[in-house]
């Protein structure tokens, strides 16, 4: 019994210890245990507290996360209810809301509140480069490129380095200010900072707005050495092989565009104006079908079409395709000129006198013009001012021999030798002058009608010459060669405009006018 006992008081006192020792790990004692209340179980009602919620910081730009979230995502009206809850917050401290603002504005087309937004930006923090940048892109906009100068000239006093983005827009304000040597100065002082193409897009412009082509192209190269891809460079870059006439190297790249990108309408337009100067104006059509689908409303396709038609003796749809032409865009010169050429043709002589001084009003300084005015007038038997008509084209056009050609015939058909004499010999002197230039632009037919006028005049026959103003071709004239659209002009008329513009102007007729007027001689 003795020993069972004391098994039993060791089994005990053992059980005791161990006890001790586990409680000894964990370093709590039974009373703290009991005093803390952890080993209660908890009661039916009692639920876990909730985390305290952080309070709201009273920063300006809190919500500039969230601002910045909407607008990458265009969804601009919220962003604006956004934009106006920060600002009465902040009572309109918020710089970044501000900027966000002025961006929204001018996407909106509200270039002058976009100014204001940015100004009060600046204003705000007048060391952040961004907010001036904006200041000056927005003057930009609004075509106040002296006050965008004089913000760039600002930021590049305060920056340390030197930025692209700062040289290439004062050259593109000083392009439209015309100033062409501080344009080309700074654009080539961009470009050597960090090449980007449009740098050498704008560079290539304003060499050709000086005339310098053959500088141009060379800049064009170095452009598409950069961007072999542009279609853009190399459309602009096959219209200037156009200007001085290599048609070869034109079409290359013409065809390069378009292999890259078939839908490209200038190119399509440059292609099918070669097209059209030989005479094909099936394949012109084809490749016009092609950009109709693309830009369906574009008004130098339509005059292209147009002229297409008139080319192929399809008159009355020449006339349509014109007429939605001039519809597009009422301004064109080149559209009214056309019209009235081909109303000239079908006889319908007031009608062409209408777009025809509709064509002077928009280019009063084009000889041509008044040379069609006076045929048109001379078919209406108002030969006073059909002669006023003349003496002003041949005071506009001192080169082309075919206005005083075209003055010694009326002259004669008035009856009037002398004068017609003495238009005669100045359309000799032209001649003469234009063989020495460009021998290759002479219509023998052309000369063939002096000679013939020549004889006439002294020979005293009048048979064959006697005309009647009524006769249906007399004086009849076209527009230019075909080509393709005309990179001086259009870049001039591009430097008139708040941000570069490109169009491709083009006219396109059957027959040269030595040929038409060759059709009034034989007669």
């Amino acid at each position: 019994m003795a020993d069972a006992t004391l098994q039993q008081t060791a089994k005990t006192t053992g059980g005791e210890s161990s006890s001790n020792e586990i409680r000894g790990d964990t370093g709590i004692k039974d009373s703290e245990l009991k005093q803390s209340g952890s080993l209660r179980k908890p009661t039916e009602g009692s639920r876990p507290k909730r985390p305290v919620k952080a309070p709201e910081l009273s920063i300006f730009e809190r919500r500039n996360w969230l601002i910045h979230m909407h607008y990458l995502k265009k969804e601009f009206d919220a962003c604006k209810a956004l934009i106006k809850e920060q600002l009465a917050e902040t009572h309109g401290l918020c710089e970044y809301a501000i900027y966000v603002q002025g961006l929204i504005l001018r996407q909106e087309g509200k270039i002058q509140e976009s100014l204001e937004m940015f100004q009060k930006a600046s204003i705000l923090n007048p060391k952040n480069i961004d907010n001036l940048k904006q200041v000056a892109r927005s003057l930009f906009l609004l075509a106040r490129h002296k006050a965008a100068i004089e913000v760039y000239n600002e930021i590049s006093r305060q920056q340390t380095s030197v930025d692209w983005e700062v040289l290439h827009n004062q050259g593109i304000c000083y392009l439209y200010l015309k100033e062409f040597t501080k344009a080309k100065e700074y654009l080539k002082a961009a470009i050597d900072n960090n090449r980007h193409e449009i740098s050498y897009i704008h560079l290539g412009r304003v060499f050709a707005l000086e005339g310098n082509l053959q500088i141009a192209i060379d800049t064009y190269k170095q452009a598409l050495e950069f961007s072999p891809e542009n279609t853009e460079i190399m459309t602009t870059l096959g219209l200037l092989y156009i200007k001085i006439g290599q048609n070869q190297k034109a079409f290359e790249q013409l065809g390069q565009a378009l292999i890259y990108n078939p839908s490209n309408v200038k190119a399509i337009l440059a292609a099918g104006s070669m097209m059209q100067a030989h005479n094909d104006f099936d394949v012109a059509l084809m490749k016009y079908r092609i950009a109709a689908s693309v830009e369906p409303e574009s008004p130098p396709l339509w005059n292209n079409i147009g002229m297409c038609f008139f080319g192929k003796k399809k008159f009355v749809a020449a006339v349509s395709c014109l007429k939605r032409a001039a519809y597009l865009s009422p301004f064109k010169w080149k559209i009214m000129y056309n019209l009235g050429l081909v109303h000239l043709t079908m006889q319908q002589y007031a009608s062409a006198f209408h777009y025809l001084s509709a064509a002077i009003n928009l280019r009063p300084k084009f000889g041509q013009l008044y040379m069609l005015l006076a045929i048109c007038l001379t078919h209406l038997e108002d030969s006073n001012n059909a002669k006023k008509a003349y003496d002003q084209a041949c005071m506009l056009d001192n080169y082309d021999p075919l206005v005083n050609l075209d003055y010694a015939i009326a002259l004669y058909n008035w009856g009037d030798k002398r004068s017609a004499i003495k238009q005669l010999r100045l359309f000799e002197d032209k001649l003469t002058i234009l063989k020495e230039v460009k021998s290759n632009d002479v219509d023998p037919e052309m000369e063939e009608v002096g000679n013939r006028l020549n004889a006439m005049l002294q020979i005293g026959e009048t048979s064959s010459w006697k005309e009647t103003p009524s006769h249906k071709n007399e004086g009849l004239s076209s527009p230019a060669e075909p080509s393709a659209p005309s990179v001086s002009s259009e870049l001039d008329e591009q430097a008139n405009l708040p941000s570069p513009p490109s169009e491709s102007p083009s006219a396109s007729v059957d027959k040269s006018s030595e040929e038409k007027r060759s059709a009034v001689l034989s007669s």
